[in-house]
Formats: C-alpha cells, sequence, structure tokens
C-alpha cells in the first residue's frame, strides 16, 4: 500500500478562537503540535504546516520535507488557493532511464539514486506560511527541530515500516544508522528515536531559510551523495524547484461542490468522475455497502481509472482533457453499467473536446478549519515506505521514490499495480501522476467537510466513499470512516475489498462477475467537518490516531 500521509485537522485561528475547531491527524504529536499553533496564535494554514513538518519527524516513512505535497486552501474571503508542492523529475531524467538491457528495471524507480524526483514539500509549506499564515516559518520549524532532537518512541506501526524495509534500508549506511540499532536489527517499538541530524536541518532552515535546502548545503550534499551512488540530482535541480499555483477542480454533486486538486493529481478530477457518473443513480435507496452499492460503484471505478492510465499526466507537459468531469460524459458512461454483471472494459473512454478543453492550458493529507473561516486540506507523501530508503548523510532527510509515479515503460505497472501510458512519461522536469485527492466540500458555498486519505491509489476511493457515506447517508463523521473500503482501478480486474462487508455481499458480488482480492483493512481515511455551527473530526479507525473538536 502506498504511504501517504494523512492528516485532517481543524483549528483556531486564535486562542481565543480555539474553542471553534477540530484536529485529527494519524499521529498524537502532530495533532498537539497542529494545536499549539493555534493557541499561539495562528491560523488554519499555520496548522497544516505545524502538522506537516511534525509529522515529517515522528512519521517520517510517510512524509517529510525529502518528498512532496499537495496542498488546497480556502480562505477566510472565499477565495481558494491551489498550491502544487509535487517532486519533479531531474533535468537529466530520460524518458528510457529505468529501461536495461532492453528490460524495465523495477527496482531502480523504486530504491536507490534514480528513484527520488526533486522534493516540493518545504517549498509548499513555505509559500502557504508566506503568503496566508501568521507564524513564521521558523517558529514551525523550530518546534518540529526541538521533537526530533528530543526523540519520540516508536509507535508499532512505525516500527513495522521499519521491519519490512530493512533489507533496502541497510544498503545505505545513512538510513541504518539511524533506522537500525548497532546490530544492524529493525528498531522495536517503544525504543526512544532520536534524529538529531534532522533536528539541526530543521534549524538550518530555520535560521537560513529555505535557500539552505534548496541552494545551499543540502543541495550540495545531495549532489555529492547521488554523483556517488549512481544518481542524476543536481544542486542546481534543487535551486531550480518552485512550488506551482494550480487552478482546482469544481464538481457538483446533489446540491454540493466539491473543491479538489488537478492535475498532476489524478485525484480531484477522478474524484468528481466517479461523483459524476453515481448522480445518475438513487444510492440512497440501493442502502450503503449493499451488494447493488458496490457493485454499481466499483463498475464506475473501473470506468474512470481506465480513464486515468491514458489521459493523465502533468497537465503542464500533456493535453488533459476537462471533458473528463463533464456531466453529459459522466452520463454516457453511467449507461454503459450492467447492474446485474460485471462488465469488461477493454479501453479509455473519450471525453467530448478532449483535444480543445483542457486542464492548465492558461498532492499523509492535512486539512485545517479555523474560526474565521479558512480551511487547508493537505496531502503530503514520499511514496511508498521511507520512500527511496535513502537518508542523504548528515541531513536526517527521508528521500521520496517518486519517480515511480511515471510511467516508466507503456505497459509496465509502478508499486501500487498502476499502468500508465505516454502522458505520464518521464521528462526532465516533469511531475508525475499522482493519486493524491486532498478535498473540501462546501454547501450553498460554506465548506462543510475537508477529505483525504493514504493508500496509493485507493486514495481516490476511499476519499470518494467518505464524500458519499456523508452526503447520501447523512453518516456521522466518525461512523462515515468506519465503512469498509473497496477499491477498483481497471487494471488488474479486480476489487479489493475489506472483509468486514459481509461473507453474504462477498458471495453475490462473485456470482456478478467479480474477481475479489480480500482484505483484513485497507488505507487510512482523515476527516474534518462543520455541522450547525460545530467542528467535529475522525480519525480512521484502522489507524491509532488523534482526533479532538472543541
Amino acid at each position: 500500500m502506498k504511504k501517504i500521509l494523512a492528516v485532517f485537522f481543524a483549528a483556531s485561528l486564535t486562542l481565543l478562537a480555539a474553542k471553534h475547531g477540530a484536529v485529527a491527524t494519524v499521529d498524537p504529536i502532530a495533532t498537539d503540535a497542529a494545536i499549539a499553533a493555534m493557541k499561539k496564535g495562528g491560523n488554519a494554514v499555520d496548522g497544516a504546516v505545524a502538522a506537516g513538518l511534525t509529522l515529517g519527524v515522528v512519521n517520517g516513512y510517510n512524509s517529510g520535507i525529502g518528498g512532496g505535497c499537495f496542498m488546497v486552501i480556502r480562505l477566510a474571503n472565499g477565495k481558494f488557493v491551489v498550491i502544487d508542492g509535487r517532486e519533479m523529475a531531474p533535468a537529466a531524467a530520460k524518458r528510457d532511464m529505468y529501461i536495461k538491457n532492453g528490460k524495465p528495471d523495477t527496482s531502480a524507480s523504486k530504491v536507490g539514486a534514480l528513484a527520488s524526483g526533486v522534493p516540493g514539500a518545504l517549498a509548499a509549506y513555505e509559500m502557504a506560511v508566506r503568503q496566508h499564515g501568521k507564524l513564521p516559518m521558523k517558529w514551525h520549524l523550530g518546534n518540529a527541530a526541538k521533537i526530533a532532537e528530543d526523540g519520540f518512541r516508536i509507535p508499532s506501526a512505525y516500527a513495522g515500516r521499519i521491519r519490512v524495509t530493512a533489507r533496502d534500508l541497510r544498503k545505505f549506511k545513512s538510513s541504518t544508522a539511524i533506522m537500525l540499532d548497532d546490530k544492524g536489527s529493525p528498531r522495536k517499538a517503544g525504543e526512544l528515536l532520536k534524529q538529531p541530524d534532522l533536528a539541526k536541518t530543521y534549524r538550518a532552515i530555520a535560521s537560513n531559510g529555505i535557500g539552505w535546502f534548496y541552494g545551499g548545503p543540502f543541495a550540495a550534499a545531495t549532489e555529492k551523495w547521488m554523483k556517488a551512488n549512481g544518481g542524476i540530482m543536481t544542486a542546481r535541480d534543487l535551486a531550480n524547484y518552485k512550488p506551482r499555483l494550480r487552478e482546482p477542480v469544481r464538481v457538483t454533486y446533489r446540491g454540493h461542490e466539491i473543491i479538489s486538486m488537478p492535475p498532476p493529481s489524478s485525484g480531484g478530477v477522478h474524484v468528481g468522475q466517479i461523483l459524476n457518473i453515481l448522480e445518475n443513480f438513487d444510492l440512497k435507496k440501493m442502502g450503503a455497502n449493499s451488494t447493488d452499492f458496490i457493485h454499481l460503484v466499483t463498475e464506475a471505478m473501473k470506468l474512470t481509472f481506465a480513464d486515468r492510465a491514458y489521459w493523465l499526466g502533468d497537465a503542464d507537459f500533456v493535453p488533459v482533457p476537462r471533458g473528463l468531469i463533464d456531466k453529459g460524459y459522466a452520463k454516457k458512461l453511467a449507461m454503459r453499467i450492467d447492474m446485474t454483471r460485471a462488465t469488461e472494459v477493454t479501453k479509455h473512454g473519450t471525453p467530448p473536446r478532449s483535444t480543445e478543453d483542457l486542464f492548465n492550458k492558461h498532492t499523509t493529507h492535512f486539512s485545517c478549519a479555523d474560526g474565521e473561516g479558512n480551511w487547508v486540506a493537505c496531502t503530503a507523501t514520499v511514496n511508498t515506505s521511507f520512500g527511496s530508503k535513502v537518508i542523504i548523510p548528515g541531513t536526517g532527510v527521508i528521500m521520496n521514490n517518486e519517480m515511480d509515479d511515471f510511467s516508466i515503460a507503456p505497459g509496465v505497472p509502478n508499486a501500487f499495480g498502476l499502468l500508465g501510458a505516454e502522458a505520464n512519461a518521464v521528462a526532465p522536469g516533469k511531475r508525475p501522476l499522482s493519486s493524491m485527492s486532498p478535498s473540501i466540500v462546501l454547501k450553498d458555498g460554506k465548506p462543510i467537510l475537508a477529505v483525504g486519505a493514504a493508500g496509493g491509489p485507493t486514495i481516490i476511493t476511499q476519499t470518494l466513499l467518505a464524500i458519499i457515506h456523508t452526503i447520501d447517508f447523512g453518516l456521522p463523521l466518525k461512523e462515515a470512516l468506519a465503512q469498509p473500503h473497496f477499491h477498483h482501478q481497471w487494471a488488474p480486474d479486480q476489487i479489493r475489498i475489506e472483509r468486514k462487508v459481509g461473507e453474504k455481499v462477498l458471495a453475490q458480488l462473485r456470482k456478478r462477475g467479480h474477481s475479489l482480492k480480500i482484505y483484513s483493512q485497507m488505507g487510512a481515511t482523515q476527516a474534518t467537518s462543520l455541522k450547525n455551527g460545530k467542528f467535529d473530526a475522525a480519525h480512521d479507525p484502522r489507524l491509532k490516531g488523534k482526533a479532538t473538536s472543541y
């Protein structure tokens, strides 16, 4: 499962307004950091950045400043700001850089020096705080640095990630020194993990600005290590990195508006596309988690992921049609669904104006809300657990392996079994396709829900299900997030589904022709909401997080 940090929280603008907010993250320490930022006088943007930087310390196998993020911000004045801090391919990247002796080398895009894209999370956080926050970036970095210096007790989930990735972590001395003990064994749950190098890095950035990272000592250290280990990332690549401001994806669904992330994320596009298809059916009448409901939704997922495989990529490089979220196109797709049996989807569809009306013609998640009406939904990642497994020596920074999110060759699946076409091919300066789906839901123009998820391509479908269970079935937030997860990504042609739906439903799905892969649990969704003037927060019951509303 793709390990993308998912954090959702709402927090107040000031100490006076602190009674009007909610916080939910995957780690109690990050939740407390967000609350501390609120009480210090920060707003929702500050809360998000505080949580993001802290999670880079205590949940670093999922996200950190060596990775990337997407941020969807709704300001108190109603304006939306979308920040793309997605990783970027180095300037020396080539279309066939993972082809060795005529065959795809799938390991090179996952582990080691060639696996990392230029990280963007830090630049995105800094832009968000500088333009829309109230606390200095120095304050946020200082707090996170202290946590890294003092250390934290390793949770069982963190220890489990070290254990399953230990073989690859051992390939790199700096990673071994931090994540393994003196005997070379994985660190265990309950051990105190101190990260003095990461603390020094955070403090150096706090004192010198992000130029220390993108154009100074960190960039130099990264280039030195990459050259020594067969990598292509240079200090110039880091110096040239800039976060991008994007126009959000907007779709309507049963009287609500969903605001989400545009390409290079596929999340907003395909959450919207699936909702458009489902709007043609009465889900409430079917009943939550019924056979009809799961069959219908997975058939819609299947059609949508077939389109994803062909059309989606970085809209700065390839044409991505806005017609994918066209209501008329969705209706045509809906008519292809047979409610009595699973249908084979052999290829993508063709949305209207596919060569004319394009996106960008002119991605752990965090969501925050404060008493003044600022909301943030942010998803951050280093991709798979511990990213490339590389920690740049002397810095404590875990580097991502987002190059694996490109289509390294036609028909070759990535770590999550996703296929891609030429639209998502490797190119210098290009940003790989993502599933991250930070989303804010509006009713009558007012935000009522911030939601996102972790879990590779299941991020899209988890976010979708949370929205459906909230809007169609009116479930309370905690109950909505506790509902069974299921997922279909077109290839392979199977439903990934949690056993909790019950054996009767599983048997009926098989009878309709579905191939099933059963999980005890899958993914993690976090969310905050506002209803009748009261904030609510919920973390996914599948993991040990902390949710607080006040």
